[in-house]
């Protein structure tokens, strides 16, 4: 589109354009004098063009990051002066006149081609400048264009794109709500949405088959690498007359066709591993493993239910054996003792896997020396460990089968309570992964956890929901009138890249019996179903066909696919760790008008 400032943007001034009188705009790039003569670097959305100014007096004004229009004739480069990198490498602009249309008025807080090195308080401030470093740029570039592919990916399937609202009510969906005061309404309050379950529930009762949307999501709760603070964006959808696997088969097509199209790494094919939440977590301690890194964790429970040895004495006992260590220090072992300690271990208990043909230096220094010789698959070994004198020959050998240990093998032992047990189990094969560079940092592994529970014991020993509380048990209302509360399966499921949780979903509970069922096992009476979910409750008793749906992280995806360390690098205006904008000094104090209007009176305590 040609105008006063531009007939072409500065990606486009090619060869095709030689000797020919352009006018381009964008901002200073870099400014170099070679007396008498100075080469402008002029970039704009499009690209970079080189303009050469051979009068100063055309200068006045014009600095780096300054925003110009210049006009002049497309002419080659010098043979020793092309650049193969860029479009317009061949060719520069004579310019003829430069006219400064936005000058910098103070000095550059920082160098905008620096800026990722600047510290974030001050990267945020000013995000205006920082937006145009070009790792910056491109990576909300690159996230426009992951948008318009999942539109046209759901369109494509026959999904319908609608908006839901942005004011509505407080409701329990596991994280703080941000609540806004109704002027209108004193004393009551909105609550922006921690997503849009409700109403895309609602949609389908309404008679809409098939409805998504890139929507807004808003949760108080602290920030994190992989999560924003505040607002975050999901692909969020819905199909009527549906079951878990038709909406899984919908995830299939179009996350695999996002991680292919737009990551740079192998993608593990489709259809996905599945996973059942209970398998996941025997295996990997974790609802969301990285399945990239190949140790097991194995339950050797039943191998010390008689020991003597205190610390495994009446409790769950996982392991984890790691082939190939005979090379690591003393200090490998206790550095990873002291990081599962900080984590909230007990210990970490740890025997090497030796021959017993060869008496290592390490062995001849420990009082393990005079452990049992074991023979395993044709090995003859001994365990090495400052444990080792604890256990017996029975629970050594019993260890060793059960584990497959090899020779220049190590077991890594945790012991406790089962729940916190699994879990820093799941703690400790992640750091052992990293340390180890177990996992290949050029695959997306891709998998689905299924079969998550549909309660779980929650503070105090009281029985809630383990994840949505909308979710379809699975065996429907006979299940929950007959089964243990905790032996309940639900049609909910999780996807999961590289140990990263990229979305949730699952089947809707629509039958209002059960609903309200599965609502008293986790302790809130009718009265209080109806209170705090009143659409739902009315709208289920006027037909409400089968449904499922789930909901994709976009901002979290995104900064896979970019394989960048923290989210705030994909996002245009991100909050600070601290839910804080420096740019816009949000949150910030309002007048006392303002508070009055809004019927609130502000009583901090100190």
């Amino acid at each position: 589109m040609e105008n006063e400032y531009r007939t072409h943007r500065c990606g486009e001034i090619t060869k095709e354009c030689l000797k020919k009188k352009v006018k381009v705009a964008g901002w200073v790039n870099s400014i170099r004098d070679h007396g008498g003569i100075t080469f402008i670097d002029l970039r704009d959305q499009n690209g970079l063009v080189q303009v050469v100014v051979n009068d100063d007096k055309k200068l006045a004004r014009v600095s780096r990051e300054a925003v110009i229009a210049v006009e002049g004739t497309v002419r080659n480069r010098g043979a020793d002066n092309i650049n193969p990198k860029l479009a317009t490498g061949e060719v520069e602009i004579e310019a003829s006149t430069v006219d400064v249309l936005g000058a910098v008025c103070s000095p550059l807080p920082f160098d905008v081609e620096d800026s990722k090195n600047i510290r974030e308080d001050v990267r945020l401030k000013y995000r205006f400048l920082d937006l145009r470093n070009p790792a910056l740029y491109n990576n909300i570039i690159f996230r426009s264009k992951v948008n318009a592919f999942l539109r046209k990916e759901m369109t494509d399937l026959g999904f319908i794109e609608i908006s839901t609202p942005i004011l509505t009510a407080s409701s329990p969906e596991g994280a703080r709500d941000f609540i806004v005061p109704a002027r209108q309404h004193p004393g009551k309050f909105y609550a922006l949405p921690q997503a849009p379950q409700t109403f895309k529930q609602l949609l389908m009762v309404g008679g809409f088959d098939r409805y998504f949307q890139i929507a807004p999501c808003f949760r108080d709760e602290d920030a994190r690498a992989d999560r924003a603070a505040g607002e975050f964006y999901q692909l969020d959808m819905e199909l009527a007359f549906a079951t878990q696997e038709d909406v899984i088969a919908v995830g299939e097509k179009v996350y695999y066709n996002l991680f292919t199209t737009f990551g740079k790494k192998k993608v593990s094919p489709a259809p996905f591993r599945r996973i059942t939440f209970a398998e996941s977590m025997e295996k990997y301690g974790s609802d969301k493993p990285d399945l990239r890194n190949p140790l097991i964790i194995i339950d050797v429970t039943k191998v010390f239910e008689n020991t003597n040895f205190n610390a495994f004495k009446n409790s769950t006992v996982k392991a984890i054996c790691v082939d190939n260590l005979a090379g690591q220090p003393r200090s490998f072992y206790d550095n990873l003792t002291n990081y599962m300690v900080e984590a909230g271990s007990k210990g970490l208990a740890w025997i090497k896997v030796e021959s017993a043909d060869i008496k290592t230096a390490s062995s001849e220094k420990d009082s393990s020396n005079t452990a049992p010789t074991l023979n395993i698959a044709g090995q003859k070994i001994i365990l090495n460990s400052p444990i080792a004198k604890f256990l017996s020959e029975t629970e050594q050998k019993a260890l060793a089968e059960k584990l497959n240990a090899k020779v220049g093998s190590s077991i890594f032992l945790l012991a406790g309570k089962s729940a916190p047990t699994t879990k820093l189990a799941g703690i400790l094969r992640n750091e052992l992964g990293a340390r180890l560079n177990l996992c290949d940092p050029n695959k997306f592994e891709l998998c689905w956890i299924v079969d998550f529970p549909m309660f779980e014991l929650g503070d105090n020993n009281k029985i809630d929901f383990a994840h949505n509380p909308f979710t379809k048990p699975q065996g429907g209302l006979k299940a929950l009138n007959e089964k243990a509360p905790l032996e309940v399966p639900a049609y909910q499921f999780d996807f999961v890249c590289n140990g990263i949780e990229l979305l949730s979903g699952g089947e809707r509970n629509t039958d209002i019996e059960a609903m309200v069922k599965a609502f008293a096992i986790a302790g809130y009476p009718e009265s209080e179903v109806e209170k705090r979910f009143p659409a739902l409750y009315n709208a289920f008793r006027y037909g409400v066909p089968p449904h499922a749906g789930m909901a994709l992280g976009i901002d979290r995806s995104i900064m896979m696919l970019l394989d960048e360390p923290n989210v705030r690098e994909v996002i245009a205006f991100p909050l600070n760790k601290s839910a804080f904008d420096p740019l816009m000094s949000a949150p910030n104090v309002i007048t006392d008008k303002q508070l009055e209007e809004a019927h609130i009176k502000i009583d901090i305590k100190e």
